[in-house]
Protein backbone atom coordinates (compact mmCIF):
# COMPACT_ATOMS: atom_id res chain seq x y z
CA UNK A 1 0.00 0.00 0.00
CA UNK A 2 1.34 3.42 -0.93
CA UNK A 3 1.58 6.24 1.51
CA UNK A 4 -1.11 8.91 1.39
CA UNK A 5 -0.24 12.43 0.37
CA UNK A 6 0.41 15.03 3.05
CA UNK A 7 -2.55 17.35 3.70
CA UNK A 8 -0.70 20.17 1.93
CA UNK A 9 -0.22 18.02 -1.19
CA UNK A 10 -3.86 16.92 -1.49
CA UNK A 11 -5.54 18.10 -4.68
CA UNK A 12 -8.78 16.09 -4.64
CA UNK A 13 -11.21 14.68 -2.10
CA UNK A 14 -9.91 11.23 -3.07
CA UNK A 15 -6.49 12.37 -1.80
CA UNK A 16 -8.03 13.76 1.40
CA UNK A 17 -10.04 10.60 2.07
CA UNK A 18 -7.03 8.38 1.44
CA UNK A 19 -5.08 10.44 3.96
CA UNK A 20 -7.85 10.30 6.55
CA UNK A 21 -8.18 6.54 6.07
CA UNK A 22 -4.43 6.10 6.56
CA UNK A 23 -4.45 8.22 9.72
CA UNK A 24 -7.41 6.22 11.03
CA UNK A 25 -5.49 2.96 10.53
CA UNK A 26 -2.52 4.45 12.37
CA UNK A 27 -4.77 5.69 15.20
CA UNK A 28 -6.31 2.22 15.60
CA UNK A 29 -2.83 0.73 15.89
CA UNK A 30 -1.95 3.31 18.56
CA UNK A 31 -5.20 2.63 20.40
CA UNK A 32 -4.42 -1.09 20.40
CA UNK A 33 -1.13 -0.20 22.08
CA UNK A 34 -2.83 2.19 24.54
CA UNK A 35 -5.45 -0.41 25.49
CA UNK A 36 -2.60 -2.88 25.98
CA UNK A 37 -1.41 -0.60 28.77
CA UNK A 38 -4.92 -0.76 30.23
CA UNK A 39 -4.62 -4.55 30.15
CA UNK A 40 -1.33 -4.25 32.04
CA UNK A 41 -2.89 -1.89 34.58
CA UNK A 42 -5.75 -4.34 35.15
CA UNK A 43 -3.21 -7.07 35.77
CA UNK A 44 -1.08 -4.96 38.11
CA UNK A 45 -3.75 -3.24 40.23
CA UNK A 46 -4.70 -5.42 43.18
CA UNK A 47 -7.83 -3.44 44.07
CA UNK A 48 -10.72 -2.94 41.63
CA UNK A 49 -11.33 0.46 43.20
CA UNK A 50 -7.94 1.59 41.93
CA UNK A 51 -9.12 1.28 38.32
CA UNK A 52 -10.82 4.70 38.43
CA UNK A 53 -8.27 7.35 39.37
CA UNK A 54 -9.74 10.82 38.92
CA UNK A 55 -6.45 12.56 39.72
CA UNK A 56 -4.70 10.59 36.95
CA UNK A 57 -7.57 11.28 34.54
CA UNK A 58 -7.24 15.02 35.20
CA UNK A 59 -3.48 14.79 34.65
CA UNK A 60 -3.96 13.00 31.31
CA UNK A 61 -6.50 15.58 30.13
CA UNK A 62 -4.24 18.46 31.20
CA UNK A 63 -1.28 16.87 29.38
CA UNK A 64 -3.33 16.51 26.20
CA UNK A 65 -4.60 20.08 26.40
CA UNK A 66 -1.02 21.38 26.72
CA UNK A 67 0.16 19.23 23.79
CA UNK A 68 -2.80 20.32 21.67
CA UNK A 69 -2.20 23.99 22.37
CA UNK A 70 1.52 23.65 21.60
CA UNK A 71 0.57 22.01 18.27
CA UNK A 72 -1.88 24.80 17.39
CA UNK A 73 -5.05 22.79 18.04
CA UNK A 74 -8.01 23.73 20.21
CA UNK A 75 -7.12 22.31 23.64
CA UNK A 76 -10.76 22.05 24.72
CA UNK A 77 -11.69 20.06 21.62
CA UNK A 78 -8.86 17.60 22.22
CA UNK A 79 -9.69 17.48 25.94
CA UNK A 80 -13.24 16.45 24.98
CA UNK A 81 -11.97 13.71 22.65
CA UNK A 82 -9.61 12.41 25.32
CA UNK A 83 -12.32 12.48 27.97
CA UNK A 84 -14.23 9.91 25.91
CA UNK A 85 -11.03 7.93 25.26
CA UNK A 86 -10.14 7.84 28.97
CA UNK A 87 -13.66 6.80 29.97
CA UNK A 88 -13.58 3.98 27.41
CA UNK A 89 -10.13 2.99 28.66
CA UNK A 90 -11.44 2.84 32.23
CA UNK A 91 -14.40 0.72 31.12
CA UNK A 92 -12.01 -1.61 29.27
CA UNK A 93 -9.75 -1.84 32.31
CA UNK A 94 -12.69 -2.72 34.58
CA UNK A 95 -13.66 -5.51 32.18
CA UNK A 96 -10.11 -6.81 32.03
CA UNK A 97 -9.73 -6.60 35.81
CA UNK A 98 -12.88 -8.68 36.25
CA UNK A 99 -11.90 -11.18 33.53
CA UNK A 100 -8.44 -11.75 35.01
CA UNK A 101 -10.00 -12.55 38.38
CA UNK A 102 -12.84 -14.65 37.01
CA UNK A 103 -15.46 -12.06 37.90
CA UNK A 104 -16.80 -11.53 34.39
CA UNK A 105 -20.50 -11.08 33.83
CA UNK A 106 -21.89 -14.56 33.04
CA UNK A 107 -24.18 -13.21 30.28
Amino acid sequence: MTSAKSPEACETMIDVRAGVDQVDRELVALLVRRFGYMDAAARIKADRGAVRDEARKAQVLDNVAREAEAAGLDPQRLRAVWDVLVEQSIAHEYGQWDDIRGLADPR
